[in-house]
């Protein structure tokens, strides 16, 4: 007894946010490797003689891999675990992204693509299995929201820097700078990451704090057995179903935004590079603060006696319904207001961003990989689909116009299967 009293007075150790920052800066460095080539794309496209339906191509072509390559790499993760599986990851993508620099060709930059997709596959499954080991589940929305933030806060402070080394130094140098960040970054990963109950600096009182929230202290489990039958088994159920359907609607506004923006700014708007860097700066900032206002909302509905089903969806619905208003920029003509327009779109589909902590909530006990897989998977057929359909539609017609319509109306289609598809978030029980 006095012992369990001891562990409750001690000050518990805040290990647990060094961890998020660990993966916060693990999840900046894959969406920077991963979305430079927007950023490269007009000069790129001008170097190897693409048009905008090839671009499109080139685009989609690493979802293609990234997606086929989640089931995979969450039951990898499941068995071999997240140190192992999170450095690999992260060594391997950033190689690819290095490689980037010297393609001279069409087929070798498909091919590097491919390769991108297949390495980050674990990233999210293992942040996400990170998030359910370390943290008790009143923090989980805020923790997902921060390292989530590292998919925007890169490209949103680090635009002006990238536009410039564009524009002075070329493509090249934007994947030879963030492929050798990602590589250093893989060693600092496999040096610093602990489990819960091994990391040196957890005191008992942060152990307690994070069990009694639901935290896995020990880690979660691996050495799991290969399974494919249970991704079908977890087909079954409506919560799966849900979150995938929502997840791929509210990812079209994140993929226009890591693919197509500079383009369409530099196209639609007439903007040249360092106009383009300054004003794309905004949204990703929006973006930002929308992901981190979203967890906070989430977690304090939460700690305030909401329901998980009020608390943890309220805040994503919202967002999609209010991410639709990317349409709206179809019909003003001021620069600065198409930016407003774009820049509230984004903050909106920051707040929905919050599907990872719906992942924790009901995955399987054991199966925190291959739940994250599916439904990154499915999240990710966004990032096949949608830089395809506005390639072909902006080939076709030489405009946005009806490729922004697309984006917004699938930002409803999520917000839909949020409200009448998903059901109560509560564990699934195989």
């Amino acid at each position: 007894m006095g012992d369990i009293e001891a562990t409750h007075a001690q000050t518990a150790t805040r290990t647990r946010f060094g961890i998020l920052a660990l993966i916060a800066t693990g999840t900046l460095i894959n969406y920077l490797d991963r979305t430079i080539l927007g950023i490269a794309a007009p000069a790129l496209m001008k170097d190897l003689a693409l048009d905008a339906a090839v671009m499109g191509v080139v685009f989609s072509a690493f979802s293609w891999s990234y997606a086929a390559s989640q089931v995979p790499g969450g039951l990898f993760l499941d068995r071999f675990g997240t140190k192992l599986t999170y450095a690999l990851s992260i060594g391997f993508w950033s190689l690819f992204t290095l490689l980037h620099a010297i393609v001279s060709s069409l087929t070798a930059l498909l091919g590097l693509r491919l390769a991108l997709g297949i390495a980050e596959a674990p990233c999210f499954p293992a942040n996400s299995r990170v998030v359910a080991t370390w943290f008790p589940r009143s923090e989980r929305a805020f923790a997902t929201g921060v390292y989530t933030v590292g998919e925007y806060i890169g490209l949103a402070f680090l635009s002006p820097v990238l536009f410039w080394l564009l524009a002075h130094y070329g493509w090249h140098s934007l994947f030879i700078i963030c492929g050798g960040a990602g590589i250093l970054f893989s060693f600092a990963w496999w040096r610093s990451y602990r489990e819960p109950r091994d990391h040196p600096r957890t005191n008992a009182a942060e152990l307690a704090l994070i069990a009694e929230g639901g935290g896995m202290v020990d880690g979660a489990s691996k050495g799991a057995p290969i399974d494919w039958s249970k991704a079908g088994k977890l087909l079954h159920f409506r919560q799966m179903w849900g979150i995938c359907i929502g997840q791929f609607a509210g990812n079209s506004t994140l993929v226009f935004f890591l693919t197509w923006f500079p383009t369409y700014l530099a196209t639609e708007r007439h903007m040249d590079f360092l106009k383009i860097g300054f004003y794309a700066v905004l949204p990703f900032i929006a973006a930002s603060v929308g992901v981190l206002f979203g967890g906070w909302w989430s977690d304090a509905m939460l700690r305030h006696g909401y329901s998980p089903n009020i608390a943890r969806k309220l805040p994503i619905i919202a967002g999609l319904l209010l991410a639709s208003t990317i349409i709206t920029a179809n019909f003003v003509e001021s620069d600065l207001v198409v930016i407003a327009i774009l820049s509230l779109a984004f903050f909106a589909q920051g707040m929905a961003a919050l599907g990872w902590t719906l992942v924790s909530d009901i995955a399987p006990e054991g199966m925190l990989g291959l739940t994250g897989g599916i439904f990154n998977l499915a999240a990710n057929m966004a990032g096949i689909i949608t830089p395809l359909v506005i390639g072909a539609i902006v080939a076709a017609t030489g405009s946005f116009f009806f490729a922004l319509a697309y984006v917004g109306c699938l930002a409803l289609v999520g917000a839909l299967a949020y409200i009448f598809v998903l059901g109560d978030v509560e564990r699934i029980r195989l």
